[in-house]
């Protein structure tokens, strides 16, 4: 059977220190996670009960191992996990600052093994059936990835919903400037783009959230979410329609995983067919549950506890509305 969310990309390990407010000198001690956006995402799906998997690679070392363990685990299927011998599984350390300093330490050097993906290794029935397809702009840094990301796009020709998460890290491009070239391409081929504001400028040269909106409409997709820290999200369907979702509270632990919580929340919307406020809106809140976990992977929310999140949001909104009028 076709899988509901099929993601591709990156794979690796999070180091998470377990004490915060300190720099990674003084840490005595770590967590060790699944980690990777499009990985997060397919474990978040598999959370709202979608099958879900994920077209990657490891290192031929025990935390390939892990990370396959781990996927099974969540319930994602593992049957697109290849080998590379090119390096090591990737190792993601960082630093927890709250609420807001989280700095990423990223161990891919000189090449990751996820981005060692060949256009002629790709499943393209599986990528052609999937209910939601779900690429990142990390995919498009390096070769072979980027030609296997941009393959998978053209043979799927929009067949169903297709996310393009912008995931900007101009770590990982040799030359930054290349950047705008490949997204634009990548957009050509998606319904759905998903990124903050840096990431937007990058992929549009538009900073301006509404602007931005446009921007990516203009380039080929159907729904462009401009998500704006503190500030909420902005979605803009192609027929002109806004949805500008406020934030929801919450006391930051590690704000990392949020936007991967946001993503898998949002392929649960649209494949639950649920309207654009609404499905962005739980995508809001399922980002913020996970701002307030350590983890990502292992933070991913369950429906229920998404919906309870926005009950308690919407009465917070209320009482403070009522205070404002007294």
């Amino acid at each position: 059977m076709p899988f509901d969310v099929l993601t591709m990309g990156r794979v690796g390990v999070d180091v998470y220190p377990l004490q915060t407010g300190v720099g990674l000198a003084e840490v005595t001690s770590f967590g060790k996670y699944l980690g990777g956006s499009p990985t997060n995402v397919a474990v978040a799906a598999a959370r709202y009960g979608h099958s879900s998997a994920v077209i990657t690679k490891t290192g031929r070392d025990p935390f390939g191992a892990f990370v396959r363990t781990a996927l099974d685990g969540y319930g994602v299927d593992s049957g697109f996990v290849g080998t590379s011998d090119i390096a090591p599984t990737p190792v993601t350390f960082c630093e927890i600052f709250p609420p807001d300093d989280f700095p990423l330490y990223f161990y891919r050097l000189p090449k990751a093994p996820d981005l060692d993906i060949d256009p002629g290794e790709l499943d393209l029935e599986a990528v052609r059936d999937a209910r939601i397809l779900w690429v990142t702009g990390t995919g498009l840094c390096e070769e072979p990835s980027r030609s296997a990301t941009l393959a998978a796009l053209a043979h799927r020709a929009k067949a169903g919903p297709t996310v393009f998460d912008l995931d900007w890290r101009p770590m990982f491009w040799s030359d930054p400037s290349q950047a705008r070239a490949y997204y634009a391409e990548g957009l050509r081929h998606t319904t759905v783009a998903v990124g903050n504001l840096d990431e937007c400028e990058v992929a549009t040269g538009e900073r301006e959230p509404y602007a931005a909106a446009k921007a990516l409409l203009a380039a080929g997709v159907e729904l462009a979410v401009v998500k704006q820290g503190p500030k909420g999200v902005l979605a803009m369907d192609r027929d002109g329609s806004v949805a500008e979702i406020p934030p929801v509270p919450v006391d930051v632990v590690n704000g990392l995983g949020a936007g991967d919580a946001f993503g898998g929340a949002l392929c649960h919307g649209l494949l639950s067919g649920w309207d654009t406020r609404r499905t962005v809106s739980f995508a809001n809140a399922a980002g913020a549950i996970v701002a307030g976990r350590l983890a990502c992977s292992d933070a991913m929310p369950t429906e229920a506890e998404v919906d309870t999140k926005l009950r308690e949001a919407s009465l917070a909104s209320t009482d403070a509305s009522s205070e404002r009028r007294v």
